[in-house]
């Protein structure tokens, strides 16, 4: 049995004798959403801290910056409310870059609800996360994602995780990416990043093409086993990647390129592609819960191409 059906199969079970009073929901529904609003601000600080620093062979076109669009659901609209924010950047240093919040609320459908831990008993549910992925303007700088969420049924857990899309892979790049989620998990769970980042592996898996979409990180869903220490990992997971990523990026960022590393990017990018549209499972639920179809699909590159 794979780490997600085992996992979802205990969130299934866990904890159901366990009840939580409506109020205390409340606040932890809220605090989580506020906790995702501040690292979306944290996270496009730092981006366009770049795009201002930045001095390669792009320098010549203007500073990026994050253009803020709101999306809301209401009652005439479906099934599903809530909405969120798209916040997205086009510059010089990140061709395509969004970091986005959302906050839904609303019922399954019957087809879907078996397929989520504590839908079948009730099919209400509430869901709000960050998620980013970001495509830059240079090959040599890498391509990532990180996203991390917390979703209430009748159980409550939070799932996220975040990885790593090189061109060119570099050695030094992927050993500290991964250093730095393993240092996050090693201070919430003895056997969480060996578990993680073998799910993410399993996870980010093109199994038609029987490669991976990129060198990996970590990917975790269904952690339900006390919710202040579950956010508080969940807090450091999204702090681990505010801090690396950029990082990573000043190494590469001011470096040329050529049209042959230009090509050998667009055609990484039509990997990324085929993964999010035919096997990722973040896509299929924005879908299902009636999410904002241009926040879901923002994962997608301005460029792709195929040879």
């Amino acid at each position: 049995m794979t780490d997600a059906k085992t996992a979802a199969k205990k969130a299934m079970k866990a904890n159901a004798d366990h009840t939580v009073d409506a109020a205390v929901i409340a606040t932890r529904k809220q605090t989580a959403q506020d906790w995702f609003a501040q690292l979306r601000d944290d996270i496009c600080a730092s981006f366009e801290a770049l795009e201002d620093s930045y001095t390669g062979p792009l320098s010549s076109q203007p500073a990026g910056r994050f253009d803020r669009t709101v999306w809301e659901r209401g009652p005439n609209e479906g099934a599903n409310e809530g909405g969120g924010e798209m916040s997205v950047m086009k510059g010089r240093v990140f061709e395509k870059v969004g970091v986005n919040i959302s906050t839904v609320h609303g019922a399954f459908s019957e087809k879907f609800r078996a397929e989520i831990p504590g839908a079948t008993e009730n099919p209400n549910f509430w869901a709000a996360g960050i998620s980013l992925v970001a495509h830059p303007c240079s090959p040599h700088v890498p391509a990532v994602h990180m996203n991390t969420r917390h979703i209430v049924t009748t159980k409550a857990w939070f799932g996220g995780g975040a990885d790593l899309t090189p061109v060119f892979p570099d050695d030094a790049d992927t050993n500290d990416f991964h250093a730095a989620f393993k240092a996050a998990c090693d201070a919430h769970g003895d056997d969480y990043y060996d578990r993680f980042k073998k799910w993410c592996d399993e996870y980010f898996w093109l199994p038609h093409r029987n490669e991976p979409r990129g060198v990996g990180g970590i990917f975790y869903d269904y952690l339900d086993a006390n919710w202040d220490k579950d956010f508080a990992f969940t807090q450091d997971v999204g702090r681990a990647f505010r801090d690396i990523y950029p990082e990573l990026v000043k190494r590469h960022y001011n470096k040329s390129w050529t049209d042959d590393d230009r090509r050998a990017q667009l055609i990484k990018r039509g990997r990324y592609v085929e993964f999010n549209l035919l096997h990722d499972r973040g896509t299929r639920f924005g879908l299902m819960t009636g999410g904002n179809t241009e926040a879901i699909l923002m994962s997608l590159p301005p460029e792709a191409n195929w040879p």
